[in-house]
């Protein structure tokens, strides 16, 4: 199992698999995950302030359908390209039901 995107890097990985799962997620609760989650890894530590500005910029712009660069509409296109099955599903639903979606999720 791989976490987020294969674009531009991970041809090699594809060759690989048989299926994948496109995972999408609310923008707002996306920017709420991440900014939790930046905050218990860097908890006690120090961090490069300007660095997590520039990733959240990018973050917030990512839904964004005319933002050029690494996106959601690009991933799409990507991932069409791919001819390879691939369910989407709704990051918000619990993970035990995302669990067993995959699991009975049957391509066509």
């Amino acid at each position: 199992m791989l976490s987020g995107s294969l674009l531009d890097w991970g041809e090699s990985v594809l060759e690989q698999c048989d299926a994948g799962v496109f995972l999408t997620l609310d923008p707002a609760e996306r920017l709420r995950r991440l900014e939790t989650h930046e905050a218990v890894r860097r908890a006690g530590q120090e961090f490069d302030g300007t660095a997590w500005e520039e990733f959240r910029n990018w973050a917030r712009r990512y839904d964004d359908p005319t933002f050029t660069g690494r996106s959601r509409a690009g991933h799409e296109a990507w991932l069409e390209s791919l001819e390879k099955p691939l369910p989407h599903l709704d990051g918000a639903r619990p993970g035990a039901q995302l669990v067993e979606a995959v699991l009975a999720w049957e391509p066509r």
